[in-house]
C-alpha cells in the first residue's frame, strides 16, 4: 500500500475519532447538562453600474458546539463575481469571473476540566473555479494549547501531521493532475474584545510540505466585528492566501477584502 495514502487515512480516521465520540455521548440520556450549540449566517453583496458592471456575492455558515472536555467548529463559505464583458456579437453579459466555496472543520478534546493541552482533529475543503488549483484538501490530527485565556483575550495554537492533496487545474498542454503531499499543519488564533461592541480575531493557518518542490500553504484571516444589534453584527474581514508552488503565469498570492452582515442563531 501507498505508505502517504495509508497515512492519510489514518489521519482521516483520528480526526473524526472525536466526531464519533460525541455522536454517542449525545445519545445518553439523563444528562446533567444540554448540549450547547451556537450558529451564525453571514451575507454580503456588491453591485457595481455604470461603466463596467458586476456583482459580488459573499455568504457563509458557522456553527460551535462546546460541552464539557468537548469543542467542535464547522465553517462553510461560499464566493462568487461575475463581471460585465463583450461577446462577439457585440452585447454585454455578466460573466461569472469567480466561483469559491470551501468548508472547515475541528474537534478539540480537552484532557481534563483544568487542563490547557488538547488534542484535535481537522479537516478542510476548498474548489476553486478560477484559482490556482481545481481543489485543496487536507486532514491533520495533532496535540494543541490554550495559551492565554481572559474574559477578554485568547490564544490558541495547535500543530500536528497531516495529509494534503492539490488538484490541479487543467491546461492546452496539462492534464489533470493530484499532487499528494505529506504536511505538518500549524495554526494559531488571537481574539481579542475590544470592548462590548467590537471584537477583533486574528486566525493563521500554515501547511508546510516538508519535500522539496511540493506546494506549502499559508492563509492568515483578520476580521473586526461590530455588534449593531443583540443578533446583528456587521463584520470587516480581509484575507491572504499564499501557495508556494502554482503554474506558471500565476500570481502565488491572492487577497480578499469583504464586509458583511452577521446573523447569530
Amino acid at each position: 500500500m501507498n505508505p502517504k495514502l495509508f497515512l492519510a487515512t489514518v489521519l482521516a480516521t483520528a480526526c473524526y475519532i472525536p466526531f464519533i465520540a460525541f455522536s454517542a455521548e449525545t445519545t445518553k440520556k439523563n444528562k446533567a447538562e444540554k448540549s450547547t450549540f451556537t450558529s451564525s449566517a453571514e451575507f454580503g453583496f456588491l453591485y457595481k453600474t455604470g461603466n463596467t458592471k458586476s456583482g459580488d456575492i459573499k455568504t457563509g455558515v458557522n456553527v460551535k458546539y462546546e460541552k464539557e472536555k468537548w469543542l467542535s467548529l464547522l465553517d462553510l463559505n461560499l464566493l462568487i463575481k461575475k463581471t460585465e464583458q463583450e461577446y462577439g456579437d457585440g452585447k454585454t453579459h455578466l460573466k461569472t469571473t469567480q466561483q469559491k466555496w470551501s468548508f472547515t472543520s475541528q474537534t478539540n478534546y480537552t484532557f481534563n476540566s483544568v487542563s490547557k493541552n488538547y488534542i484535535y482533529g481537522n479537516a478542510s475543503y476548498e474548489n476553486s473555479r478560477f484559482g490556482n488549483f481545481d481543489s485543496q484538501s487536507s486532514v491533520s490530527t495533532g496535540w494543541g494549547r490554550n495559551w492565554y485565556k481572559t474574559d477578554k483575550a485568547s490564544f490558541f495554537a495547535d500543530v500536528g501531521p497531516g495529509f494534503k492533496s492539490d488538484v490541479k487545474k487543467v491546461t492546452d498542454s496539462i492534464d489533470q493532475e493530484r499532487e499528494n503531499s505529506l504536511i505538518i499543519q500549524a495554526q494559531a488564533l488571537y481574539l481579542r474584545k475590544i470592548n462590548e461592541h467590537v471584537e477583533f480575531k486574528q486566525n493563521f493557518i500554515a501547511k508546510y510540505a516538508p519535500k522539496n518542490g511540493e506546494n506549502s500553504k499559508y492563509k492568515a484571516e483578520t476580521s473586526i466585528t461590530t455588534k449593531l444589534i443583540k443578533t446583528l453584527q456587521l463584520k470587516f474581514t480581509f484575507t491572504v492566501d499564499h501557495n508556494t508552488q502554482v503554474e506558471s503565469g500565476k500570481e502565488k498570492t491572492d487577497t480578499q477584502t469583504a464586509m458583511t452582515l452577521v446573523y447569530s442563531f
